[in-house]
């Protein structure tokens, strides 16, 4: 999807990267600067949020009202090396074509976002569902409910875990070395175990 995007304007596919890579909200990405990357701790810290109101563009704080902090993945390490290099700490880390802030609107629109889910076979991916990507990415690495809680905000765990879709490729897995193993018994299947007709049954 990021390539895809990508291929529109690289903005586009710097928001779908970072929206995914940070399960992050896409009003969350319109709010990062550039002083929220912190390469010491290998950290990027979610403070406010910036989205379309009636008035116009509106910055305040996160849906949650609380800072909360991401762990840098190395796939998103080149982009935030490139958008952070040489800049100011205060400016807007991720802006548009022509410098203004991207929306979730203006991503939809421009990229043809329906479109292109569709012909990539993710009909239901949704500009939002970058964010639940995120979520599931980390969850299915191994990190504790508690701990994704925090990178995503979360007042309780039940949230979070609505968050997540289950990872069944280790079923797949374990499927394929019960059958390596069937098949290894023989053409008729697993050979059992004559019963000794003395012996009693257990019930």
């Amino acid at each position: 999807m990021a390539n895809a995007c990508g291929k529109v304007h690289q903005s586009y596919s710097d928001f779908v990267m970072l929206c995914a890579l940070l399960a992050s909200r896409g009003s969350e990405v319109a709010g990062l600067q550039v002083g929220d990357v912190d390469w010491d701790q290998r950290i990027v810290t979610i403070r406010r949020q910036t989205f379309p109101g009636s008035g116009g563009l509106v910055t305040k704080q996160t849906k949650g009202r609380e800072i909360r902090h991401v762990p840098i993945l190395q796939p998103l390490e080149p982009v935030l090396r490139r958008l952070t290099a040489g800049r100011a700490p205060d400016e807007r880390l991720l802006t548009g074509p022509r410098g203004g802030v991207l929306t979730t609107a203006t991503v939809r629109d421009a990229t043809k976002w329906d479109a292109v889910v569709t012909e990539l076979g993710l009909p239901n991916l949704t500009r939002h569902g970058l964010r639940h990507t995120g979520a599931t990415w980390l969850a299915d690495a191994g990190i504790p409910l508690h701990v994704l809680q925090g990178i995503l905000g979360h007042k309780s765990l039940e949230t979070t875990r609505g968050y997540l879709h289950p990872d069944t490729r280790h079923l797949a897995d374990a499927a394929a070395q019960a059958n390596a193993f069937l098949s290894s018994q023989g053409s008729t299947g697993v050979q059992h175990p004559v019963r000794d007709s003395r012996a009693p049954s257990i019930s």
